[in-house]
């Protein structure tokens, strides 16, 4: 057999003949499809910025994906007796620009004008010398370097020469705007769209653009129309690179297992079988271990046929890890070691730390790290650069040779990891990842960290994820334990910890997928229960940042805040518009869990004024609501909301416990009456008959009531049993395939909420009854994202969001049951 140099050389894959062509057909037909797990894998889960998964139930079938769906490859090798097979993810497809740069700095130029032109304007011999010049990208941000535009329409021309044409091969756009676009090359209209996108697309133009092209001078001519929003406009012709990996067997996976912390695949690679385990360590007892933002791969390998066989394990990383548009910007790779450690560095050139904040956004500044313990058979390289470790979507190799590998497994590992350098702006205050809040720390002591503490990790994670899985087994079933499982390391990965300035925690969610708001309030209460389970400290953490919003007096309304900005700006609510009851009754809420958590009301008690402050806004508005948004704001406003009046009845009432927690007696027998007092009156306006109203005003409308969750949960015993009763057994004939509906309005729902709502029944069998359309959704729904939670309860179609932090809500099940049986 070839020795593996004749395939590898520069990071490139070649020649591998006959051989290799008919082991690749032969696995590729004895692929069978892998049994459905979850929607999408996790693989590394840290933070917002540094979220990757497979969103395939075979590693092997795409590239691996940050959460907002761009490709964050991770792709792997295994090479046995000189054979290739790849186990870990696919390439993206690659392509390469016909047009050359004629400038120095290498910005396409083009020329440009903002008012209407005549039907010749986008033809080749069309005199443009009055039109103003300039590069792309074109938009209207100002931070973006390229030609600054604010109208409504621009008409653009771009020039370029040709040598030689293949006339056969494939012609691509490459183009994102925003945005209504027409092209045309040479003046024949090739594309067209209405909308936009939000990053860059590859459009086969191939038989429009046929003939169209010719040796000297073309001209590729865009009109693009404004119609609300942003502006924006960047593209090119490209052609597709061949793919130098074609002939490279794909392994066959055996299975695929997803647990709290890790994810483990199995691979037939061969005479060889691979175990393949990525473990992101978030162990939420230990915050230091939590904030540490090292992921590990772990392998194994052994033979299956009794013979002794001939390893190397090649693991690629993508530097497109490390950019917010991979086409767009260019890396800087470092190869180097440190003591023990051989590690792999790359980051932008630029550098841009902290100038983006977006819901749809890969971070651009700080660096990607793979690290692995150094040894005579280990190697690392870095390929795809043009100058020396500088360029675009480079690709960061490790080969680890194991020698020659029987029946007796051999083990190794690599981590990846990802230093921010800076994490969040926090009011004005731009603050360090929590690893490193002193900046006395490198990014080495994290790798070095990781790596000695690997074993005992991997021991603690296996030991925690049996005994989350029984737990929640136990409480709720299997299929609601599978449910939590994929909750776990979602809801965390949505979340960055940081010292806040004063040194308090803060746990900062970003509301991925539905706005990217940094810390919003009505995002923490539905994922709350996690965090009371396996540390309130860390929910005191999604609190803080709310109190000093309105402490300091920045946010100046009687209400609590929605949220503190756009991820990763934390300088104050961006969201449009406020929601009074909802968000303080949340507020208080939580502040009472945490203290029922914690067996006292010392948090309460240092923010015992603005409390006091929300509380009596409650009683003043809450128990018939005015025209606002509640949590569900997708659904629209809603006036004499009876669920946002349930909340205000909670929230009086948790006010009402924490006052009696502190000794505050007629504090507390005051407001408790009150609550009390609001109850009846809250029965009559809401009865509908056999069930209660979604608005007071209308007896033939319903919703599920999952704020009533917490008078069973926080013991208040405000509402007789009658009433849970009656809405459960309405709720259950209208149970579609994949869920209860949210209300009567619409089919669609959120099965964060269907899960406090069933966790309302005393009885498991009605509590399955909820779980198992929740179940089904996981194992069928069409849209492969990481776990979405707002869809259409009859065809499990996504309506909107994913990745979100609120499926630590799934959790309450156990929450109710854990601390029933603690006591009250």
């Amino acid at each position: 057999m070839v020795e593996v140099q004749n395939f590898i050389r520069n990071g490139k894959y070649v020649g591998t003949g006959f051989f290799v062509f008919i082991l690749c057909i032969l696995t590729t037909y004895g692929q069978v499809n892998q049994v459905r797990k979850a929607p999408a894998y996790p693989l590394i889960t840290h933070n917002p910025n540094f979220s990757i998964w497979s969103t395939s139930d075979l590693l092997t079938d795409k590239a691996t994906e940050h959460w907002t769906g761009v490709a964050h490859g991770l792709t792997g090798y295994l090479e046995v007796d000189g054979v290739l097979y790849r186990f870990m993810g696919k390439d993206a497809p690659r392509y390469q620009t016909i047009i050359a740069h004629a400038a120095a700095d290498g910005k396409p130029r083009i020329k440009y004008m903002e008012k209407a032109q005549n039907g010749r304007w986008s033809g080749l011999n069309f005199e443009d010398s009055n039109w103003k010049e300039g590069v792309l990208p074109i938009s209207d941000n100002k931070v973006l370097s390229g030609t600054f535009w604010e109208s409504d329409n621009i008409w653009v021309r771009r020039e370029f020469s040709l040598g030689k044409i293949d006339k056969n091969e494939p012609l691509f756009l490459k183009l994102q705007h925003d945005d209504n676009v027409e092209v045309y090359l040479n003046g024949a209209l090739v594309f067209k769209k209405d909308g936009w996108n939000n990053r860059f697309e590859y459009f086969d133009i191939s038989s429009k653009a046929k003939g169209l092209l010719r040796e000297g001078k073309n001209v590729l001519a865009i009109h693009l129309k404004n119609t609300a929003g942003g502006r924006f406009l960047d593209f090119d012709l490209v052609n597709k690179i061949p793919s130098d990996k074609a002939d490279v067997v794909v392994a066959k996976q055996i299975s695929v297992d997803v647990h709290a912390t890790q994810t483990m695949y199995r691979f037939d690679c061969g005479g060889v079988e691979l175990g393949v385990t990525f473990t992101s360590p978030l162990l939420m007892d230990d915050l230091d271990l939590l904030a540490r933002p090292v992921s590990y791969v772990s392998y194994e390998v052994l033979a299956k046929d009794g013979k002794k066989h001939d390893v190397k394990i090649h693991q690629e990383v993508s530097s497109d890890i490390a950019v917010y548009m991979a086409d767009q910007q260019e890396v800087k790779g470092q190869v180097y070691k440190d003591g023990t450690l051989s590690i792999l560095k790359v980051g932008t050139v630029e550098q841009p730390i902290l100038q983006k904040g977006a819901d749809d956004m890969r971070i651009d500044w700080g660096h990607l790290y793979v690290a692995v313990p150094t040894d005579r058979n280990v190697k690392q390289f870095i390929s795809g650069h043009d100058s020396p470790y500088q360029g675009k979507s480079l690709t960061l190799h490790t080969e680890i040779s194991l020698g020659q590998v029987g029946t007796t497994p051999a083990n190794r590992f690599l981590t990846i990891g990802y230093d921010e350098v800076y994490a969040i702006q926090y009011f004005q205050a731009d603050l360090r990842p929590w690893w490193n809040k002193n900046g006395d720390r490198s990014f080495e002591t994290q790798l070095h960290a990781a790596v000695e503490d690997y074993d005992k990790l991997i021991q603690r994670c296996t030991v925690f994820d049996s005994t989350l899985r029984r737990q929640v087994a136990q409480t709720g079933g299997e299929k609601y334990a599978h449910l939590c499982v994929l909750a776990y390391r979602q809801s965390i990965a949505a979340h960055t910890l940081v010292e806040s300035p004063t040194g308090e925690v803060l746990w900062l969610s970003k509301e991925n997928n539905s706005g990217g708001f940094i810390n919003t309030v009505d995002v923490t209460y539905p994922s709350s229960p996690l965090y009371l389970i396996y540390n309130p400290v860390l929910l005191q953490g999604m609190l803080n940042g709310i109190f000093y919003f309105s402490e300091s007096g920045k946010y100046p309304h009687p209400w609590a805040a929605h949220d503190l900005g756009t991820y990763p700006w934390a300088n104050g609510q961006t969201y449009g518009e406020p929601m009074p009851i909802e968000e303080s009754g949340n507020m208080l809420i939580m502040t009472a869990a945490i203290a029922r958590a914690e067996g006292n009301a010392q948090y309460a008690e240092k923010h015992w004024q603005v409390l006091t402050q929300w509380t009596d806004y409650l009683v003043k508005e809450g128990l018939d609501p005015k025209t606002q948004l509640c949590t569900d704001d997708f659904a629209g406003h809603l006036a004499r909301n009876a669920n946002l009046s349930l909340k205000a009845i909670m929230g009086i009432a948790s006010y009402a416990r924490l006052a009696d927690m502190l000794g505050k007696k007629d504090v507390a027998v005051r407001y408790r009456k009150i609550a009390e007092e609001m109850v009846p009156k809250w029965m009559d306006l809401a009865d509908g008959g056999d069930h209660y109203a979604l608005t007071f005003d209308d007896p033939n409308t319903w919703s599920q009531k999952y704020n009533l969750i917490w008078d069973k949960v926080l013991s208040f015993g405000l509402f007789p049993k009658e009433v849970v009763d009656k809405e459960l057994a309405y709720y259950l004939p209208r149970m579609n395939r994949f869920g209860l509906p949210l209300d009567s309005r619409k089919n669609y729902t959120k099965n964060d909420w269907i899960i406090w709502t069933a966790t309302l029944s005393d009885d498991q069998a009605t509590f399955e009854k909820f779980i198992d359309p929740l179940y089904r959704f996981v194992l069928e729904a069409p849209t492969r994202v990481p776990l979405n939670d707002f869809y259409d309860s009859t065809t499990g179609i996504r309506e909107n969001f994913k990745a979100r932090s609120v499926v630590g809500g799934f959790y309450m099940k156990l929450l109710a049951e854990r601390w029933e049986n603690q006591g009250h």
